[in-house]
């Protein structure tokens, strides 16, 4: 196997570790800050509305794909 170049090192391997659990942690803590601003529910709902775009754009790309092989 060969070595990763320096273009080719991950995220892991650039970013320091404490500089990406200070990140966890902040993301962790603006989460717990959104959960306190908006209703009960809006979380709930708005993981619900990701999920289905998600699906929307997979039963497009699923649709994409079935066109490119009728035409093959």
């Amino acid at each position: 196997m060969t070595e990763k170049t320096s273009s080719q090192k991950s995220f892991k391997d650039r970013i320091p570790q404490d500089a990406r659990e200070h990140m966890r942690a902040a993301r962790e803590e603006m989460h717990k800050g959104f959960e306190t601003l908006f209703p009960e529910g809006f979380v709930k709902h708005r993981r619900a509305a990701g999920k289905e775009m998600l699906m929307a754009w997979r039963s497009m790309i699923d649709a994409a794909l079935e066109r490119m092989e009728e035409k093959s």
